[in-house]
């Protein structure tokens, strides 16, 4: 008799044991199919993100922005997809879940409402694209390059190459001025000559120095014409068409050559002056 409880006890203990060993080798099966399923998604998801953006790279007539935009949303619904199946492989009921985060995200989102705002603002701005990649705009007081898109904000970099971050609410809900959106600009100047000065002259001298540039375009017709009889000069209105990409640095090389221009061809350039009469003593 007590041999056969010292059988069933051993017996217990044994099984016991295996069973023990079983669950220890089960869980450990599943975190390392976990772990194995988060390293793939990660990986997975990077992986795609990656091919969107490079569509665009390797085609010029496709948007970057879009396409950007597009490889971030890719990331977040496969990581989040790969969260939900880790889940399952513990048997954790993912419907249950996701409802709960339903709930919780309505709670959140009436808490953060500037941040979701920023968000629907930044899909307003890939989808109706008022501005892109690389694109010199000015937003509100800011002015700058276009060098992301993100979610929440649009980065800037200035003249002056310093990153200026402005939220997507304040890009859409601003004024927005593109100078890259048409593909051409108009320079204008204002160029002043003497009462004296012959104004054929001076006309032809003006449009020949600002022609002679390359940049400068004759379709549309350059405009050239006195526009204003001030007080101390006879001030022509210069309008050229010229690249937007060339714009700045053209409007501020033009100035420099019709300034010599003139005086190589010696019409006078007039500045104020003021003249005293002094009344002798008696």
């Amino acid at each position: 008799m007590q041999d056969l409880m010292n059988f069933e006890l051993w017996a217990g203990t044994t099984v016991g044991s295996l069973l023990s060993a079983g669950f220890l080798l089960s869980l450990v099966g599943e975190l390392v199919s976990a772990i194995l399923i988060l390293i793939v998604g990660f990986l997975l998801a990077r992986f795609v993100s990656h091919r969107i953006d490079h569509i665009a790279k390797r085609h010029e007539h496709l948007d970057q922005t879009l396409f950007n935009f597009l490889g971030n949303i890719v990331w977040y619904v496969i990581v989040a997809m790969t969260v939900l199946i880790v889940l399952n492989t513990f048997g954790v009921q993912t419907t249950s879940i996701i409802a709960v985060f339903g709930a919780a995200g309505l709670a959140i989102g009436l808490a953060l409402q500037g941040t979701l705002s920023n968000v629907a603002a930044g899909v307003m701005i890939v989808f109706f694209r008022p501005i892109k990649l690389g694109d010199f705009v000015q937003i509100g007081s800011e002015m700058g390059t276009v060098m992301a898109i993100n979610l929440n904000f649009t980065e800037l970099a200035t003249i002056g190459n310093v990153q200026v971050i402005v939220p997507n609410s304040q890009v859409w809900g601003n004024t927005i001025t593109n100078y890259s959106h048409y593909p051409l600009r108009r320079a204008e100047w204002t160029f002043g000559v003497a009462y004296g000065a012959n104004l054929a002259t001076a006309k032809q001298v003006i449009m020949d120095a600002i022609m002679s540039d390359e940049r400068s375009l004759s379709d549309p017709e350059p405009f050239c014409e006195v526009n204003n009889l001030g007080d101390f000069s006879v001030d022509f209105l210069v309008r050229v068409w010229v690249d937007s990409a060339e714009f700045f640095a053209y409007q501020a090389e033009m100035k420099r050559r019709v300034k010599l221009a003139l005086d190589e061809a010696g019409v006078e350039i007039p500045f104020p002056t003021r003249t005293l009469f002094t009344q002798a003593a008696e």
